[in-house]
């Protein structure tokens, strides 16, 4: 059985086959248009007043048999790198190139600008203002349905009481990457706060558990004076911990009193010249 050939890529083939090679004579037309493609440029900006946005000829090359492009430095503000192309063709046997296009395109070392990505793809955590609007993916898995089981015993029993729930709850896999994050943060257990201490979270008056599954190792700060409404690790800790001890004593240290009243201040006595014998 004969195999199966693309008619595209067949019609393709036969073209490069029957291209023929330039001549030496259309090849010197064709790569000696330089002066030709630094004119339309000109032409193309404006006329002479543009002669300055056309910089050093960087060289030639052939694309086809009837076709070459020659590149020039673009020497425009704003377009550091970046290069003047010109296609220039000709057929066999024509004593000059015309210009069939003339375009600016990036060079090697030239200024692109970043590539566009969508505001809801480049948001970061505290991006949002008043007045934004950030909508929740359809396929998020950090949530599922209301009337499904969340995996948090405490929350389902809860809404079964109640009789109702939210239209959406936090899936199992939401918890885990919101507990993740927590626990790798500012307020972690192995922040640089809570390393500096070996008093935690766990046991201090300021602290009040989540509910829930979360609240096994998490809980909001009521501290106004450390990290006051940011959920903590319970093995985060600081140095306002409710158990901190008061210091010793308040203020400076005690020093013996010095009475400056009893000195008597007196002048100092001139000393003799030394007499000459």
């Amino acid at each position: 059985m004969d195999s199966m050939i693309d008619p595209a890529e067949q019609a393709a083939d036969d073209l490069e086959t029957e291209r023929p090679e330039p001549t030496a004579e259309l090849t010197a037309v064709l790569m000696g248009a330089v002066d030709a493609a630094r004119s339309a440029i000109v032409e193309f900006e404006g006329g002479d007043a543009a002669e300055g946005l056309v910089g050093e000829y960087l060289g030639g090359a052939l694309e086809d048999s009837n076709a070459a492009t020659h590149r020039f430095l673009a020497a425009m503000p704003g377009y550091q790198g970046w290069q003047w192309a010109v296609v220039v063709a000709a057929s066999p046997g024509a004593d000059h190139a015309t210009i069939s296009e003339v375009v600016l395109v990036p060079g090697p070392t030239a200024l692109l600008a970043p590539q566009w990505v969508p505001w809801q793809e480049r948001i970061q955590p505290g991006d949002l203002s008043p007045g934004d609007l950030l909508a929740t993916p359809a396929d998020d898995p950090r949530l599922v349905p209301g009337y499904a089981s969340s995996g948090d015993e405490e929350l389902d029993e809860l809404a079964a009481e109640v009789g109702f729930g939210r239209r959406q709850v936090l899936s199992q896999w939401g918890r885990i990457e919101a507990a993740e994050r927590w626990n790798e943060g500012d307020y972690g257990p192995d922040s640089p706060m809570a390393r500096a201490t070996r008093k935690v979270c766990r046991d201090c008056a300021y602290y009040l558990p989540l509910t829930g599954s979360l609240g096994t190792l998490f809980g909001v700060c009521a501290n106004e004076m450390s990290a006051d409404g940011h959920v903590v690790a319970s093995e985060y800790g600081c140095g306002a911990h409710s158990d901190t001890p008061q210091p010793a004593t308040i203020g400076s240290p005690l020093f013996e009193p010095f009475d400056d009243g009893v000195i008597d201040l007196t002048q100092p006595v001139a000393e003799a010249e030394p007499v000459e014998g």
